[in-house]
């Protein structure tokens, strides 16, 4: 299966037993990842794993998603702030292609706030320059996947 979108609905058909899905904000030097449970309740920031090449980065996401049994990926799409494409819209649709060559289904989720929200909080928590740029990116995809699940699982009810 070679599914990449941004339709809730056909990437939940896509998944008609649930299943652990991951999380990713993609960015140009690294990507942070977030896992949640089957049953969709919760995401938890995983890691941030540094950018290479992606013949180079695909088969440790692969081996990872595998090990996590994960059915279903979540990437942060960076839209302008009126919901257009911005410049990184693009790159993070060609990462989600290349990535759905590992055959689970993609949905591309509105990521305009994620990082901007992450960063407020690590502030209000004080959190030093060093320590933010440490968990921003994983925290980040936690905040993307947390909405993409609570999306998915509002269009179940």
């Amino acid at each position: 299966m070679k599914l990449v979108t941004t339709d809730r609905a056909e990437f939940r058909a896509a998944l008609p037993e649930g299943g652990r899905l991951i999380g990713m904000d993609v960015g140009t030097k690294t990507i942070g990842l977030a896992l949640c449970d089957a049953q969709w309740s919760i995401a938890s920031p995983a890691y941030t794993v540094n950018r290479g090449k992606f013949s180079k980065d695909k088969p440790a996401l692969e081996a990872f998603m595998a090990q996590q049994q994960v059915k279903g990926i979540v990437i942060g799409l960076p839209l302008n702030l009126d919901g257009t494409n911005s410049p990184r819209s693009q790159a993070s649709r060609a990462f989600a292609h290349n990535v759905a060559d590992i055959g689970l289904p993609v949905l591309l989720w509105d990521e305009r706030w994620s990082t901007q929200a992450v960063t407020r909080t690590l502030l209000e928590a004080d959190a030093s320059r060093a320590r933010r740029d440490e968990l921003v990116d994983k925290l980040a995809a936690s905040y993307i996947l947390q909405g993409a699940i609570d999306g998915l699982v509002a269009g179940l009810e």
